[in-house]
């Protein structure tokens, strides 16, 4: 990072990813700075990759994804164009939502949307399929939702 996150940018980095949309006036009554000071931090902010993008978080119950899996995944070898191949599938394939290149057991963790479990097991065909390194994989159903999100702590800790 080329420059220093100051508080105003912490503050800044926390009201708006509890909410994206917020006017840059009210973020600005609420940390002690100008809307057009609010403004331009926030522009600094995505030019550096600090905010690397601005969504619409959905709820996948209600667009017909109900079903959430985590899925370990592990690969036969090491082999840097058997494993390119599976991370292009991965970061290409709409039903996963979040991968990550993990320690232990498994290899990889996904975290996968499905219509339904005959809708999942298509999409374990095609991985075992289509990347022939997948030497084992373990399905966990999510039965409920305690957390989710993706807000990074950007204030130091309150004593």
């Amino acid at each position: 990072m080329s420059f220093e996150l100051d508080k105003f940018d912490r503050n800044i980095l926390a009201i708006i990813q509890s909410d994206a949309r917020r006017p840059a006036e009210a973020i600005g009554a609420e940390v002690g700075l100008s809307a057009s000071a609010v403004q331009r931090r926030i522009a600094r902010l995505r030019d550096e990759g600090v905010i690397a993008a601005e969504v619409a978080v959905v709820d996948a119950r209600r667009v017909g994804r109900p079903l959430t899996m985590i899925v370990d995944i592990e690969v036969e070898r090491e082999r840097p164009e058997l494993v390119a191949g599976l991370k292009r599938w991965i970061a290409d394939e709409p039903a996963v939502q979040e991968a990550w290149y993990v320690t232990g057991d498994g290899d990889y963790v996904l975290v996968v949307t499905a219509r339904d479990v005959d809708d999942y097991d298509a999409l374990m065909q095609r991985l075992v399929v289509e990347n022939t390194n997948v030497r084992h994989f373990r399905t966990r159903v999510a039965l409920g939702t305690l957390k989710r999100g993706l807000l990074v702590p950007t204030l130091p800790p309150q004593p």
